[in-house]
C-alpha cells in the first residue's frame, strides 16, 4: 500500500517537473527523468509485499 502512494506521488512530482522543464529550463527535464524513473521503479518494486507479507505471519522467532 506505501509503495503505491509513495510512487504515485514520486510519478506526479517528476510529470508536473517536466511540464514545468518546458518553461523554465531544461536542467528541470534532467531531474523530473530521474525522479519519474524513481516513481515508477518504486511503483513496480514487488520485495516489499514480500516483506510486509512475512510480518503478518510471524515472521522468524
Amino acid at each position: 500500500m506505501s509503495r503505491t502512494i509513495t510512487g504515485g506521488i514520486i510519478i506526479i512530482i517528476g510529470l508536473g517537473l517536466m511540464v514545468v522543464s518546458f518553461f523554465k529550463s531544461f536542467a528541470f527535464l534532467i531531474y523530473s527523468t530521474i525522479i519519474l524513473i524513481m516513481g515508477i521503479i518504486i511503483f513496480l518494486n514487488k520485495n516489499e509485499d514480500k516483506i510486509e507479507r512475512i510480518k503478518k505471519i510471524g515472521g522468524k522467532k
